[in-house]
């Protein structure tokens, strides 16, 4: 899965994959043949049983996706035409997707606008410079968040708040994201990269199994009360139930050495 593929990037190694959109000259906006790469990528991604955690960041140091590539073609088609053509993916592939079950980290070193902010909304864990900005800024250019800004962002945080990102389209500076529940950590100039490190050796500390079954809970149990949603016999929480990480877990704990995970 290594290589370029068109404008995105994708590195994989001892089981972190980073992806990175590749287009500073347009501050890593997408066009419609980098969402398509984009779906393509979190395909791989989720069929390969090696990737146990995904960074995402965009290439450069000034943005990490200022969303739709606004010279594109595609933004002569009217709201409506838009809005009924939209990926059930969301944004990039990635912002409403429900069925990627590994950990998606947001590596946050610029801009992140309108569908940048909308792919941000869909990882787990963001970690951005103090430089960074946020902003659903598309009704300054009269359009709408559709591809889960709206809709996801008043469910993240506190109402007011997102309707005060929401009704004014403005931009936002990472510590008040940070603020808002939304920003994990927010790193010092040139610490961005130590930093997701840290997130991405927290994750590989755990074992596989119990990682993709913790996020296929979250993803698939949402519309549910704690108590259905215990009972759910989702395939990846069935499998970490009765996996060998479970079984050498509680060994390297009797041992007191740290576990080696099979991954199974």
């Amino acid at each position: 899965m290594s290589g370029v593929v068109d404008e995105v990037r994708v590195e994989l190694d001892k089981g972190v994959a980073r992806v990175t959109i590749d287009r500073p000259a347009v501050m890593n906006a997408v066009d419609a043949r980098t969402h398509a790469r984009l779906n393509e990528v979190w395909a791989a991604i989720e069929a390969d049983p090696q990737v146990r955690v995904v960074v995402i960041t965009g290439a450069g140091e000034r943005a990490f996706c200022v969303g739709a590539d606004m010279s594109a073609a595609a933004v002569d088609k009217t709201g409506l035409q838009y809005w009924a053509g939209l990926d059930p993916n969301g944004f990039g592939g990635l912002s409403l997707r429900t069925t990627l079950d590994v950990p998606v980290i947001a590596r946050v070193n610029g801009y992140a606008l309108g569908g940048g902010m909308e792919m941000v909304l869909g990882c787990d864990i963001v970690v951005a410079d103090e430089r960074a900005q946020f902003g659903l800024t598309e009704p300054r250019v009269g359009r709408l968040a559709l591809d889960g800004g709206i809709t996801q962002l008043v469910r993240r945080v506190p109402h007011t708040q997102a309707m005060g990102l929401l009704l004014t389209g403005r931009r936002a500076p990472a510590a008040e994201l940070h603020h808002m529940g939304l920003v994990n950590e927010v790193a010092p100039a040139g610490e961005l990269d130590a930093a997701v490190d840290r997130w991405v050796a927290d994750i590989l500390a755990c074992a596989p199994t119990s990682v993709r079954a913790v996020k296929q809970m979250v993803q698939r149990t949402g519309h549910l009360t704690a108590q259905e949603a215990r009972a759910v016999q989702l395939p990846a929480l069935m499998a970490a139930l009765d996996s060998e990480d479970s079984a050498e877990g509680v060994r390297a704990f009797q041992e007191k050495r740290p576990p080696v995970w099979p991954g199974r």
